[in-house]
């Protein structure tokens, strides 16, 4: 079974692993720099004393041992390659080299291992050339070549550097992690403990200004779509349930009238009461129906609709009491669900009719792109001479059940979703339902985006 790691957990390794790396990268080259510094001090001393005795052999001084100073590996040799003179280490020792300077050169060095050294020892080694009596001499120093940790006092501090250093960045790691996901801690906390019974609980903003408090700022703002959704769904059901209990009621009451005196009962009456019911009870399922399918989100056909046919169309298979004038622009093209667009004015001129006195004007029209509607706007206008809607309640027309107390005194049997399935339709197909001020009755003006000419149908 895979062990599963925190975040923490694995930031704080990385943050490790990198710091180790690093430190011994900075550790590698600080040991590369210092044991360089150190080989280039020791050269200078050896050439330092190679010169001096270099000087002295050409004054004619040659003593023999030669005097050590801070280099103890001094030989002088002649121009047979025999040793006249060296220090006391190499005291009947053959010649420590067997290089010379190039030509035109008087000094040289090399590294060099074994040979008169103990085979294990490398040096560094400096030939010095000195013309005496007409002939070419060598001076020859050397001094141990310096070890890659230069010194082990110096190669311990290092490595107790990387690894304090490794450890301090460690820790600050998950120091800095772990103030840094208290908050995050605190938020989950929380929304472990938010069910449907605490909506209204939200989880803790941090006060600092980063990418946590955004994310808190973000869930709390979900948090607040999800308590209207679902106070939006608890008023829906109870709504829901008013309306489908009052038809229930009144066949119930038929019913029980009936079987209480039967011989009383008129069953053609009885049966035109109880379809009256069942059409509404109907027509409220129809509706819930058709809400359902659009709060879910599912997407409708969209192909080329001529907006004013089908309108002519629904008007022409309508039978209607009231005068319905027609004012339809031709050839406007929206880009939608046919049904649904017949739907959404079905449900127009059905509140219209309920509320009109003697007409019903219908409009269609086209009108040039604006900031909301860049290829065109077909416009729709339904508008009745009836009593009208107040300007402050032409938005609660658009809420689901709801029936103004105007509407509710003469409502033949609106379910109180019409309206709203409307504005749901238009703003799934792009558009906007709006009631306008009018002269007299309620004018409803539905704003489509004009199809482009060049646009194909799409499933």
């Amino acid at each position: 079974m895979r062990h599963r790691w925190s975040v923490r957990t694995r930031v704080t390794l990385f943050a490790g692993v990198v710091a180790a790396l690093l430190s011994t990268l900075v550790a590698t080259i600080l040991m590369v720099a210092v044991n360089r510094i150190a080989t280039e001090y020791v050269s200078d001393e050896v050439t330092a004393a190679g010169d001096r005795v270099a000087g002295e052999l050409i004054r004619g001084y040659r003593p023999n041992p030669l005097s050590a100073g801070p280099i103890e590996f001094i030989q002088i040799v002649d121009p047979s390659r025999r040793v006249v003179a060296a220090t006391y280490r190499l005291q009947s020792k053959p010649p420590i080299a067997d290089f010379t300077p190039a030509a035109g050169k008087t000094i040289a060095s090399r590294v060099v291992c074994g040979g008169t050294f103990p085979d294990d020892e490398c040096y560094i080694v400096v030939g010095q050339r000195a013309y005496v009596m007409g002939q070419d001499w060598m001076v020859y120093a050397a001094a141990p070549q310096v070890p890659p940790l230069v010194h082990p006092t110096l190669a311990a501090l290092v490595i107790g550097g990387t690894v304090f250093l490794t450890a301090a960045i460690t820790y600050g790691a998950y120091r800095l992690l772990s103030r840094a996901l208290n908050p995050v801690n605190a938020i989950r906390a929380e929304l472990d403990e938010i069910n449907a019974s605490c909506p209204d609980r939200r989880v803790p903003v941090p006060p600092a200004r980063d990418e946590i408090q955004e994310l808190a700022e973000s869930v709390n703002h979900t948090l607040d779509r999800l308590q209207a959704a679902m106070e939006q769904q608890r008023q829906f059901a109870s709504d829901a349930s008013h309306d489908l209990r009052s038809p229930i009621t009144a066949m119930r009451a038929e019913v029980e009238d009936a079987l209480l005196a039967p011989e009383e009962t008129n069953i053609s009456v009885m049966g035109d009461s109880l379809l009256e019911s069942l059409d509404r009870l109907q027509a409220i399922v129809s509706d819930l129906l058709i809400v359902a399918r659009l709060d879910a989100g599912t997407p409708g056909e969209r192909e080329r609709v001529d907006l004013s046919a089908l309108i002519n169309s629904e008007l022409n298979r309508r039978h209607s009491r009231l005068t319905i004038k027609r004012d339809l622009q031709p050839g406007v093209v929206v880009m939608g669900d046919r049904l649904r667009l017949a739907r959404l004015f079905t449900n127009l001129m059905d509140n219209a009719e309920r509320h009109a006195e003697q007409s019903i004007s219908v409009t269609v029209r086209s009108e040039p792109p604006n900031r909301r509607f860049r290829t065109g706007v077909i416009v729709l206008e339904v508008q009745d001479d009836g009593p009208g809607i107040e300007p402050d309640k032409r938005e609660a027309v658009f809420q689901r059940f709801t029936r103004l107390d105007a509407a509710r005194s003469k409502d033949a049997g609106g379910t109180g979703l019409g309206l709203p399935i409307a504005r749901q339709i238009a703003q799934a197909t792009g558009g906007t339902l709006t009631i306008e001020p009018s002269d007299k009755g309620a004018r409803f003006v539905l704003c489509l985006p004009l199809a482009l000419p060049s646009e194909e149908d799409e499933d």
